[in-house]
């Protein structure tokens, strides 16, 4: 292995893996639901926990290297990566300045309140006009903008693209996945399927390079939470390739390893389903543990209903990686 870019500590790691034992005897028990395990992702602590903090460990530390003053990303107005954005630049002594897209003025609650309390610079973007697409042109636009006006001011600008989906970010889960296989091969477990919630494809894009180059016994299988095929497996294909060229891996990442099910998206990104609702309400009644109504839900809706519709196999385990996003739910309140 090469030498990698800088890393910074900024998650509580290794996360737990636990099993959801309450849920599996909801579903119909072991002769109709195979063992859950679950990855706790969530538990992270960085900004509340969440996934993106194992990529932001080599984002901020890449950005440390470079001598940036300032990083600017971008996301919905309740990103996680966002606010873990914001709460990892603090934390390494930078400037944050976010573009998030937004109707008029959105309330402060939820994840945007959690920006501002980082002291992350907001500059708010119309929403895009189909509802299933998480960027646009517009909010890329205004990012050229500000990192345009950062320079021009002598700042240092460092971008973090959108879910943090880039080959540096990548490494994040390409780690990530090591830790995973270890722990399962400590418990001498070997699910067959990894359940994820799966956006801007960098946290795909490192689960599916992680388990070729670790030999992962399970097949990673994400679930769309927004739209964008086939441009979004395309970025997945070539981050994935280009983080393994950093690490200096033999290991390459194929088009036909990465799975993205579309069938749980619903209206669009950021837009509950009466599924993805269950499963936040079942999981929160069966195993206290909280589900976010944007990535987790819909990842879980899909679990829940490939076990209702039988096609898991009972003898067989499967694991769920939790990704974190639970301060969104404060803003879905009128869901519930």
């Amino acid at each position: 292995m090469t030498q990698l870019p800088r890393q910074v500590s900024l998650a509580t790691l290794p996360t737990p893996l636990g099993t959801l034992a309450r849920l599996r005897a909801a579903l119909g028990g072991p002769s109709r639901c195979p063992k859950i395990l679950i990855k706790r992702d969530d538990l992270t602590g960085l900004a509340l926990g969440g996934n993106k903090a194992r990529k932001l460990e080599f984002l901020i530390g890449d950005a440390l290297q470079h001598e940036a003053s300032v990083v600017v990303t971008t996301g919905a107005v309740q990103s996680n990566h966002a606010r873990m954005t914001a709460a990892a630049a603090a934390a390494a002594g930078l400037r944050c300045e976010l573009v998030l897209t937004a109707d008029g003025n959105p309330p402060v609650q939820g994840n945007l309140l959690l920006d501002r309390l980082f002291g992350a610079t907001i500059h708010y973007v119309p929403l895009p006009a189909d509802p299933k697409l998480a960027t646009s042109d517009v909010e890329e636009a205004k990012v050229a903008e500000v990192i345009a006006a950062l320079s021009a001011r002598g700042e240092r600008p460092y971008l973090i693209p959108v879910g943090g989906s880039s080959p540096i970010g990548v490494l994040g889960y390409l780690f990530g996945t090591r830790e995973l296989v270890a722990q399962l091969d400590a418990i001498g477990e070997r699910p067959t399927r990894l359940y994820f919630a799966s956006g801007s494809r960098g946290t795909q894009a490192g689960l599916t390079l992680g388990a070729k180059w670790c030999g992962a016994p399970y097949q990673v299988y994400g679930v769309a939470v927004s739209g964008g095929e086939p441009w979004k497996r395309d970025r997945a294909f070539r981050i994935a390739n280009e983080a393994a060229v950093i690490a200096g891996l033999d290991t390459r990442v194929d088009e036909a390893d990465l799975v993205t099910d579309q069938g749980y998206i619903g209206n669009g990104y950021g837009l509950s389903t009466m599924a993805s609702l269950e499963a936040i309400h079942i999981v929160a009644e069966t195993e206290g543990i909280l589900l976010d109504p944007v990535y987790t839900a819909k990842a879980m809706a899909c679990v829940i209903d490939h076990a209702r519709r039988d096609l898991l196999d009972p003898e067989a385990p499967i694991i769920f990686l939790h990704t974190g996003g639970v301060p969104a739910l404060f803003a879905h309140a009128h869901s519930f």
